[in-house]
């Protein structure tokens, strides 16, 4: 029985609209009838209900995803089973994907781009920590809401890190071929590091507006990914900041010991280039992640490396001609670019707007009692970075936010707005408004703060702008060390 727009699934889930469509399911906006709200119902293509391993992927990916409560990761809200047809429910993003914005607008603004991979970063590293890669990192998968809020969806073949066997084992080739890791390409053991590589692939894409390599067919482009270093950003875009080229490099390294070794390092390694563009670093330099010895031991390295040339071969059926091109390719030997361990600076990109003086107005605390440690505030924006305004200490955060009202002296339109402090792990993002005493509008999406995290904002003009902490995180109580702006 096929679906058709306008049926009711599960008694509950109004088919509206058919979004996309993939390999093995469709996508449609369906009506919620019970909570009344819109949402995303990706349905299993009818072709695979009798197909065991299919159906059991279908539901790992909603038993994956279930577990990554994250604001930038699609939410799964319900799964089930209609008439023999597998279904996942997941929350509805109104808004394009990274693909499509890079397609409308051509390569990104650095400061922009660099803002969506830490977002997509943040997100991936908290699957890692859940024991999840998703190993179709790509700009399609990254869907966008109307504040150009990142939001990473399609886990459905994500993989637990410590599998042994079943329907991923090495072997079988997975994943887009315009970001896949080497080893991926390879058939070898994929882990996080393969998550890495390819989320630095769709950082050249953000900045360059193109994929790294392309070629005519999957191999063509895959064997490019195993065998040729990462082009340069620089030479395609020279006025963007030799740190975001590093970075770029290092996380596309041929060999995963080369690479980040985890999402933190590269949101470190990001947001250290946010501070260089913002200007704070000064002529500090700022050690990203050192490389392992190539003298090391390979011994714990697990046999799955050595490169497998089935995957390959199987999807060159028929063309036995090629089998000797690919046999040779696999005995590559160690192309990586050496990646340089220290990023360093002149203390402004390109990119960089003016610098915007802000002064600390009051805090904001709508739904409390309209003060929150109100004396304090002055020293978010004293230029000392010991001092700090904070907020109430609390049992439980329960209420929708408290904020930290700031005044740019009259109407300016800011691009960026750095958060230093020395309460990391709160979530917060950046309002606008006219008045000091609200309403404020959201103007950035929301960020987990570390010691220093730069907000990409959007926007009109704005006189009064809000630094709105939504979580606490592990904290009971939050600092807000400096607040530092650029037009």
């Amino acid at each position: 029985m096929g679906v058709v727009v306008g049926e009711l699934i599960a008694e509950r889930y109004e088919l509206q609209e058919l979004v996309g469509t993939g390999g093995m399911s469709t996508v449609y906006r369906a009506h919620d009838r019970l909570l009344e709200r819109h949402v995303a119902i990706k349905m299993l293509h009818e072709r695979f209900t009798a197909d065991g391993e299919s159906v059991e992927r279908f539901r790992r990916e909603a038993r994956a995803v279930a577990q990554l409560s994250h604001p930038n990761i699609v939410t799964v809200i319900d799964r089930g089973e209609e008439d023999d047809r597998q279904f996942i429910v997941f929350e509805y993003v109104d808004g394009e994907n990274l693909k499509a914005l890079v397609d409308r607008e051509g390569p990104l603004p650095e400061q922009e781009a660099i803002d969506f991979a830490l977002q997509v970063a943040g997100a991936l590293g908290f699957a890692h920590e859940q024991g999840l890669i998703h190993r179709d990192v790509k700009p399609q998968n990254v869907l966008l809401n109307d504040g150009r809020q990142a939001k990473v969806t399609d886990f459905g073949i994500a993989r637990s890190l410590d599998v042994q066997g079943g329907l991923t084992q090495t072997g079988t080739v997975m994943g887009t071929s315009d970001y896949i890791a080497p080893e991926q390409a390879r058939g070898s053991r994929v882990d996080a590091q393969s998550d890495v590589y390819s989320l630095g692939t769709v950082l050249y894409e953000l900045l360059t507006g193109e994929v790294p390599f392309a070629g005519d067919n999957f191999v063509a482009i895959a064997m490019q990914h195993i065998n040729q270093p990462p082009p340069s950003v620089r030479e395609r875009r020279p006025e963007l900041s030799p740190c975001v080229d590093d970075v770029v490099q290092r996380a596309m390294a041929k060999e995963p010991r080369d690479r980040f070794r985890s999402m933190d390092e590269f949101c470190a390694a990001l947001s250290a280039c946010l501070s260089e563009l913002d200007g704070t670093t000064g002529a500090q330099t700022v050690v990203v992640a050192p490389k392992r010895s190539r003298r090391r031991s390979r011994s714990a390295r697990p046999p799955a490396e050595r490169p497998s040339i089935w995957p390959l071969i199987m999807l060159l059926a028929g063309l036995a001609v090629l089998a000797g091109i690919l046999a040779a390719v696999f005995t590559f030997t160690d192309s990586s670019q050496k990646i340089r361990d220290v990023i360093g600076g002149n203390g402004k990109g390109a990119s960089g707007g003016a610098p915007v003086t802000l002064s600390s107005v009051a805090a904001y605390d709508p739904f409390g009692d309209h003060s929150e440690h109100d004396a304090d505030v002055r020293l978010a924006t004293d230029r000392a970075r010991g001092t700090y305004w904070t907020t109430e200490h609390y049992r439980s955060f329960t209420k929708d936010g408290v904020g930290l009202v700031l005044d740019a002296g009259t109407s300016r339109k800011l691009s960026r707005l750095t958060v230093k402090s020395d309460t990391a792990g709160f979530t917060a993002e950046v309002e606008a408004g006219s008045s000091p005493n609200g309403p404020f509008a959201p103007v950035s999406g929301p960020r987990t703060v570390g010691s220093s995290t730069a907000f990409t904002v959007r926007g009109q003009a704005a006189r009064y702008y809000v630094v709105w902490i939504t979580g606490l995180g592990d904290n009971d109580a939050v600092h807000v060390n400096e607040v530092t702006a650029r037009s």
